[in-house]
């Protein structure tokens, strides 16, 4: 194929410039990370935005930032920590936003530990919890950090009722004793943990991420997509059949999503077929959820 006589106005200025690089490239340059904006994700990093300009007073606002698994969410919150990047003052480090994940067996030494290992301090064996807590709330203050996102929220339920409440009277302490706004993450179930405590309940706003439907926004979100890809010819995937097929073959995730049309796009460049269509989303190695769970209790069976 002659690359000068080839259309791409149907790519982005980036994706164009991509799309007349050898096909190797272009799969590489598929496979990349890449952030795809649409409407709620903008809000909500217009929210994120807002907690971080947010004036230290004795109460400060909260999120609660509430979704399917792979629905985003996680996305959502490094794009924003790389607006906010950490700096390497000559003194210390500054960590302006600080993103931490809640432990999978949750305990409150746990979580000590787990905040000091993302702030990257030193960890001295069996350290008492007072020990803990006063070296993370000192170096929380000594980096700077603005705003505390944790991760993976909804992992409180793996505790028992007293850890529970252990867990959510901590967060209530760190906000008062912080001043500066939390930022939970986590499935609907992070939202069951808050609500089991009133006065959580009324500081922390709950800003979900729903599983896509097929609208005006979801066509947007495929067009969006189809132009970031570097393929030579026109995917035409915003019609509401194709993005019903689509969105139940994903089952209604961007983060599905977009594992599915990745690995179409480099089904269509390995195929010489060079757009998105039937036939390349019949040769792609995608399977969604339930279907790798099927496969996966085929093999143990």
């Amino acid at each position: 194929m002659d690359d000068d006589l080839v259309d791409l106005t149907h790519l982005t200025p980036a994706a164009q410039r991509i799309a007349v690089l050898p096909a190797a490239e272009r799969i590489a340059h598929v496979r990349a990370d890449r952030w795809i904006g649409y409407s709620r994700a903008t809000d909500a990093l217009a929210r994120l935005e807002a907690l971080f300009e947010w004036p230290s007073k004795q109460r400060m606002p909260n999120l609660l930032l509430i979704g399917p698994t792979n629905n985003g969410k996680s996305m959502i919150i490094e794009k924003f920590r790389r607006t906010h990047p950490a700096v390497s003052l000559p003194d210390r480090e500054h960590i302006p936003v600080l993103v931490m994940q809640m432990p999978s067996d949750p305990t409150v030494i746990r979580f000590y530990v787990g905040l000091l290992a993302s702030m990257g301090a030193p960890l001295r064996p069996r350290q008492r919890l007072a020990e803990l807590e006063q070296i993370a709330l000192e170096l929380l203050s000594r980096v700077g950090v603005q705003l505390l996102v944790i991760d993976e929220l909804h992992n409180v339920l793996s505790g028992t009722t007293p850890v529970r409440r252990e867990f959510l009277n901590l967060l209530r302490f760190l906000g008062n004793e912080l001043r500066i706004p939390l930022v939970g993450v986590g499935t609907r179930d992070a939202y069951l943990a808050i609500r089991s405590d009133d006065q959580l309940e009324n500081r922390f706003e709950p800003f979900t991420l729903p599983r896509w439907e097929v609208d005006t926004g979801t066509r947007s979100l495929l067009a969006s997509f189809a132009a970031s890809f570097p393929l030579r010819r026109r995917s035409d995937i915003t019609g509401l059949e194709m993005a019903s097929y689509l969105l139940t073959r994903s089952e209604g995730t961007i983060g599905e999503l977009n594992q599915l049309l990745m690995d179409t796009a480099v089904a269509a460049l390995d195929s010489g077929e060079e757009c998105i269509n039937r036939t390349t989303l019949l040769l792609s190695s995608y399977a969604g959820p339930t279907e790798r769970r099927r496969l996966f209790e085929r093999e143990l069976a």
